[in-house]
């Protein structure tokens, strides 16, 4: 892990056109690239692409980065590659379903539904195939395409005028959290066994410091020093 001022040498050597130095800024940045792809999985996009795209994304970081910009090359960077991945995912999107394969699914789906309602038991493929006047293979087609991966920005409703899928998915958290997760993530990761082992016990097990030290097997005195010496690695490096 480069501390923050040979991070800055090398990210204006870089910034000259130095190749080795740009390589050596690209390595020591791999870890915080796959933390951050790890949060894109599943979006029909393969790794391997989402790895190149983050990687184009840290490049652009080192390119761009101002130390005028008062904040940690680290900070600047993740939003950067996030927002190279989400513009990759916008413009190629995942393979779209067809439109009308997704409206008869949807119609499919709550069809299925009335019927258990109705009958404790599920409709047959051919008592589906009759109800909507289409072939068996056409029921099956729809039903599976649930299962394909769609755009997030086609449109949710029937109507034009629907909204896009995007903005009926629940995140879960603001892309602020997902930013400090990150790097929180990926400072643990340059702790040692022991360190991060104290650090998940007290900070997201909530146990006291009697409580590590008991479960550890040292005195609460030498868990607030290790605690102590922690922090302080943190503020150095971070």
């Amino acid at each position: 892990m480069l501390n923050q001022d040979t991070l800055l040498d090398y990210i204006r050597k870089a910034k000259q056109g130095d190749e080795s130095a740009k390589e050596i800024i690209y390595k020591n940045n791999i870890p915080l690239i796959k933390c951050i792809i790890n949060k894109f999985k599943g979006k029909g996009i393969e790794y391997d692409d989402l790895y190149q795209i983050a990687s184009i994304g840290l490049l652009k970081a080192i390119n761009n980065y101002d130390e005028s910009f008062g904040v940690k090359f680290s900070t600047y960077s993740v939003p950067m590659i996030i927002g190279e991945i989400k513009r990759y995912i916008r413009d190629n999107g995942a393979i779209k379903v067809s439109r009308n394969i997704k409206i008869l699914a949807n119609k499919i789906n709550h069809y299925i539904e009335d019927f258990f309602t109705e009958k404790n038991a599920y409709p047959t493929l051919e008592e589906i195939a009759t109800r909507f006047n289409i072939e068996k293979e056409d029921v099956a087609l729809a039903i599976d395409s649930a299962k394909m991966p769609v755009s997030l920005y086609e449109k949710y409703e029937d109507d034009e005028e629907g909204i896009e899928l995007i903005d009926k998915i629940s995140i879960g958290e603001t892309e602020e959290k997902m930013i400090d997760k990150i790097h929180i993530s990926n400072i643990i990761d340059k702790l040692t066994e022991r360190e991060r082992k104290i650090v998940i016990l007290r900070y997201f097990k909530d146990k006291t410091q009697n409580e590590v030290a008991e479960e550890i097997g040292v005195s609460q005195v030498q868990i607030s020093r290790i605690e102590n010496k922690i922090i302080d690695k943190i503020r150095l490096k971070y």
